[in-house]
């Protein structure tokens, strides 16, 4: 198991990675090694640095929930380097993983969207077709990055069905990241 490609803020933080090799194929196990796991985002000051601990001949991490309370939402990015008593470091792991806002609130709770950004601007872009259709005028929109003065329809529909490309794209990694397998998957069988 490996760091979890998504982390809700205030959840504990687990994984475990199993043993590896230099470039050599000499083994970097926990009896010679520690792992250091760096994580960061594009926040000034955010950041944070988590040790192993020895599980097996590989290594154990934890995240205490007190401070993933205190991630920003958003991509954050990780170097898991190993070192050899201080006298070898190398980085034996990278890649990124993102960190879901948390849902709990106390009080009244404020509004929550939970649309993905394709999402939103599949929204604005059909509402604007309606717009167009039913005689309004679009004058100023902005979707996404892109903003306009002017839309007509057929640079709305080109526009709605990239969006929707991109939205089945993205609904169809979510199925597969949550275990529900492939969409686009077909099975038959024959008797």
């Amino acid at each position: 198991m490996a760091i979890p490609s998504k982390v809700r803020a205030g959840d504990i933080l687990q994984w475990r990675d199993s043993e590896t090799e230099d470039v050599f194929g000499n083994a970097i196990t926990s009896t010679d090694w520690s792992v250091t796991y760096y994580l960061r985002t594009n926040t000034a000051s955010e950041a944070h640095t988590t040790s192993s601990s020895v599980y097996l001949s590989g290594w154990q991490f934890t995240v205490a929930a007190a401070v993933t309370t205190n991630f920003d939402a958003g991509d954050w990015y990780f170097q898991a380097v190993a070192d050899k008593s201080g006298a070898e470091k190398q980085t034996i792991l990278s890649g990124q993983f993102e960190v879901l806002p948390s849902l709990v609130y106390s009080g009244s709770a404020a509004a929550y969207d939970g649309r993905s950004q394709i999402r939103k601007d599949l929204d604005q872009v059909q509402a604007a077709i309606r717009t167009v259709a039913t005689g309004g005028g679009v004058k100023e929109y902005k979707i996404g990055t892109r903003s306009a003065k002017k839309y007509d329809l057929a640079e709305l529909f080109q526009l709605e069905a990239k969006l929707k490309a991109e939205l089945a794209r993205e609904e169809a990694s979510e199925k597969i990241a949550n275990g529900l397998g492939n969409p686009r998957s077909l099975f038959v069988r024959f008797n």
